[in-house]
């Protein structure tokens, strides 16, 4: 039996730290103009920042681009794929 799961690549360029193109975003978790959290296909990514503004999103590719002052991009856990239950939001 074959897997037909297709799995996208994940990219990010960030240019002057004003504009971020993003690939493989599987769910947006929360966001404001300070902080967007959200999920890759490697997992949780948060991007912080002053102004941030989420200009073009694509559910079907999953593609982004955000603009802003971009002051960091951290990666979360590389397991977590997909948005965190209540409860589990509680143990965070």
């Amino acid at each position: 039996m074959q897997d037909k799961t297709v799995k996208q690549n994940h990219n990010m360029i960030l240019e002057n730290r004003k504009s971020l193109s993003i690939s493989g975003i599987t769910d947006v978790d929360s966001f404001d103009d300070r902080e967007i959290i959200l999920y890759t296909q490697l997992g949780e990514l948060t991007i912080q920042g002053r102004e941030l503004h989420i200009d073009a999103m694509s559910v079907e590719t999953g593609d982004m681009t955000i603009t802003g002052d971009i002051w960091a991009l951290i990666y979360g856990d590389k397991d977590k794929k997909g948005p965190i239950s209540a409860l589990g939001k509680l143990f965070r």
